[in-house]
C-alpha cells in the first residue's frame, strides 16, 4: 500500500481527495493507498445522507462564518478543525475476504487501526458502536465507507487536541446514536486522544504497511470534483 501525506488549501480540495483516490482505485489494481491529512480551519461536513436543517445549527454556523459541506460516505456530521487528523484507506475490495461486506469492512480495518494505536497510545483503543474508536465509553473517531464495484474509501477523523467545545455549539444532539453513548451530549461523550499526530500517522503507516509514497497525478480529478460537487451549494443541499 502507497503512503500520501497531503493536505490542501482549502476544504473542497481535501474532500474530494478521498474520492479521486477511490476512482483511480476503481479504475486500476495498484491504486491502493494510505492517506492523511489535518484541517487548516474549521469547518462542517455532513454525511452522504445528513439534512443540514436537522443535523447543523445553521445560524451559529453562520454567526461564526464556518463554511458547510456534504461527503460521499455515510455516517454523521462532524466539525473539521486544527487538531483532528483524518486518515483515508482506499482498497480493492480483492485484496481481503474481509472487505466484501460493510460489517467485514468495519471489523477488518478498524480492529487492525485499535490494535495498532492501543501499541503505541499506553491505552486500549476498541471499536464500539457501529464504526467508532473509543477509550472507555469516550469517542475518539468516527468512520465512513462508500463502496464502487471493486474499490472503496474508508476514511476517519481522529480527535487528537481538537476544540470539543466547538462541536457542543455547532452540532445539535445527533438524530441517530450508538447503543453505547446513552444519550450523552458531545461534551460528555467525546474525547481527545492527546498525542502528536506523528506518532499516529505512524501506527497507521505500520498497520498497513503504508511507506511508499503515492505518485499518481490526482490534481485534475480533484479541480473537477470541486467545481462541480464540493464547491457546488447544490449538491451540499441536495438532501
Amino acid at each position: 500500500m502507497r503512503f500520501l501525506d497531503r493536505t490542501f488549501a482549502t476544504p473542497e480540495e481535501d474532500l474530494a481527495c478521498d474520492e479521486a483516490l477511490l476512482d483511480i482505485c476503481e479504475e486500476a489494481a495498484d491504486g491502493e493507498v494510505l492517506r492523511v491529512w489535518q484541517p487548516r480551519k474549521r469547518f462542517v461536513v455532513l454525511g452522504y445522507t445528513n439534512k443540514a436543517e436537522r443535523e447543523v445549527d445553521r445560524a451559529a454556523c453562520a454567526a461564526a462564518q464556518i463554511p458547510l459541506y456534504r461527503r460521499t460516505t455515510g455516517g454523521g456530521t462532524i466539525v473539521q478543525m486544527p487538531g483532528c487528523l483524518n486518515y483515508a484507506l482506499i482498497f480493492r475490495q480483492s485484496t481481503d475476504p474481509s472487505l466484501a461486506d460493510i460489517d467485514g469492512t468495519n471489523g477488518f480495518i478498524l480492529g487492525r487501526i485499535a490494535e495498532s494505536l492501543s501499541e503505541r497510545v499506553g491505552e486500549r483503543v476498541e471499536m464500539r458502536g457501529y464504526t467508532d474508536l473509543c477509550i472507555g465509553d469516550r469517542k475518539i473517531a468516527g468512520n465512513a465507507q462508500r463502496r464502487l464495484a471493486k474499490a472503496l474509501v474508508f476514511h476517519g477523523t481522529l480527535l487528537l487536541h481538537a476544540e470539543l467545545q466547538e462541536i457542543e455549539r455547532l452540532l445539535p444532539f445527533p438524530s441517530a446514536q450508538p447503543d453505547y453513548r446513552k444519550n450523552r451530549a458531545h461534551r460528555d461523550f467525546l474525547a481527545n486522544l492527546g498525542v502528536d499526530p506523528t506518532l499516529v500517522i505512524a501506527a497507521l503507516q505500520a498497520a498497513w504497511h503504508a511507506h511508499e509514497p503515492y505518485d499518481k497525478n490526482i490534481d485534475d480529478r480533484i479541480a473537477t470534483l470541486v467545481r462541480e460537487k464540493y464547491g457546488n451549494p447544490a449538491w451540499t443541499f441536495s438532501r
